[in-house]
């Protein structure tokens, strides 16, 4: 017989059907802090490299993985979550499923020429302000800020 604890840690580590887990890609140029968005494939909106968690691997190596897999950029993924943000995910059979992400800031280190779904999406960097003026969910909107507030250089 299982007991409560062996009970408690097998659900911990199962996945939630409504949880996700996104990268926030990033770079600091002469310009200053560029974020990495990418376009969803069926509605062309702007968003981050996001998706479903895998069962024995952690939330951060699954946020590395979408960004690998939906823009091609690899590099050092940040251990904790920056924050968490939420959003519709639409259903072609059903209404939706409301889920909420974690994001982990990924300082990229490379970029490939060519990844899984490269035909199927855009990339494009832009200032951390610029990037957050495009994406849709508020609160995805206010995570980039927070964090681009936080790579600001201090005054001199």
């Amino acid at each position: 017989m299982r007991t409560n604890t062996a009970i408690a840690r097998s659900v911990a580590t199962k996945p939630r059907a409504d949880q996700q887990v996104a990268a926030l890609p990033f770079r600091v140029t002469e310009a200053g802090l560029e974020v990495m968005l990418i376009t969803s494939r069926r509605t062309r909106r702007w968003i981050v490299p996001k998706g479903w968690p895998e069962p024995g691997s952690s939330p951060a190596a699954d946020a590395a993985r979408e960004a690998l897999e939906e823009a091609g950029i690899s590099g050092e993924i940040a251990p904790k979550p920056l924050g968490a943000f939420h959003y519709l995910k639409e259903r072609k059979h059903s209404d939706g499923t409301n889920c909420r992400v974690n994001l982990y800031p990924l300082k990229v280190t490379r970029q490939r020429r060519t990844w899984p779904e490269k035909a199927s999406r855009e990339t494009k960097w832009l200032r951390y302000a610029e990037a957050a003026a495009l994406v849709a969910e508020p609160e995805l909107k206010r995570l980039i800020l927070k964090f681009g507030a936080q790579h600001v250089p201090a005054a001199a």
